[in-house]
């Protein structure tokens, strides 16, 4: 007969699980949208752990959808082919040479990475772009810039008979055009117009920062939307996370309940952000 004593590591999981149940109660059937950017897809080691995380909401009763970009493997694409980008104001041209190889790169090589990932995990992940099922019908965002596009219409529909099969959609931020064009849309763009059609619960904004960060340089754990306004006026909020702000905005005044943006470089940041007492990133709620 073997004997075991108990011991600290076990009882600290067992009360970290115990804790955790509020959470679990909470987010029971509830829709989280998981914007998954290019630089905190990380490792091969960080993606089996997003993976699982996914994969462990799934199975507690939460809906998952990941929004994928890959901005760093769509310009190691074009570095290999020799395609030379235009850029406009800071932006780059997508001319028809680019949006193919944006297309093959995002809808091929990163969507169905992410997918396997999942599917590793013991998941049921299946790989979509926003031009499947007219998912997200586009306007020219600006001539300038070519094919890049504004979600002007969404048809949620075929999301909500993939939860009803315990599926979980991994998508890439290429909208329909139309004419039939294809478009390249800003991940966290696509990612808030998804959301803010699904009237999701959470949108979580996985980046590589830790959040939103105050004059000093600190982290806010939470603010209303009429903060964020003040902040990009005065200038504490600028660069990169202008955007992603604007994003979480937009999402709220469709109709999602809160957004979250925070590290996605971090060990297990969305169970920490779901399922913990305090969090992680910077939650935004509407005024």
């Amino acid at each position: 007969m073997k004997t075991r004593d108990m011991n600290r590591d076990w009882i600290a999981t067992a009360a970290t699980l115990n804790a955790a149940l509020p959470y679990l109660q909470r987010y029971d059937d509830a829709i989280v949208v998981i914007k998954l950017g290019g630089h905190a897809m990380g490792s091969d080691e960080g993606m089996e752990s997003f993976a699982r995380d996914v994969v462990l909401l799934r199975q507690v009763g939460v809906n998952p959808v990941v929004v994928h970009g890959g901005g760093p493997m769509i310009n190691a694409m074009l570095d290999k082919l020799g395609i030379q980008s235009e850029f406009v104001n800071g932006k780059r041209v997508t001319d028809a040479a680019t949006v193919e190889v944006v297309e093959m790169v995002l809808s091929g090589v990163v969507n169905k990475r992410i997918v396997q990932a999942i599917n590793r995990q013991g998941g049921k992940a299946v790989g979509l772009s926003g031009k499947d099922a007219n998912l997200m019908v586009c306007d020219q965002t600006d001539p300038d810039l070519g094919f890049v596009g504004t979600p002007s219409e969404m048809n949620p529909d075929l999301l909500r008979n993939l939860f009803a099969h315990d599926i979980i959609p991994v998508i890439a931020p290429l909208g329909a055009g139309r004419n039939g064009e294809t478009f390249n849309i800003n991940g966290d763009t696509a990612a808030g117009a998804i959301a803010g059609a699904l009237k999701a619960d959470r949108l979580l904004l996985l980046t590589d920062v830790s959040g939103v960060k105050n004059s000093a340089g600190e982290v806010l754990t939470e603010l209303k939307a009429a903060q964020i306004r003040e902040m990009v006026a005065d200038g504490t909020i600028a660069g990169g996370m202008i955007p992603k702000t604007e994003t979480a905005l937009d999402a709220l005044e469709k109709g999602v309940r809160a957004v979250v943006i925070l590290d996605g470089r971090a060990p297990n940041a969305v169970l920490l952000e779901l399922y913990t007492e305090h969090g992680a990133g910077s939650l935004i709620r509407r005024d």
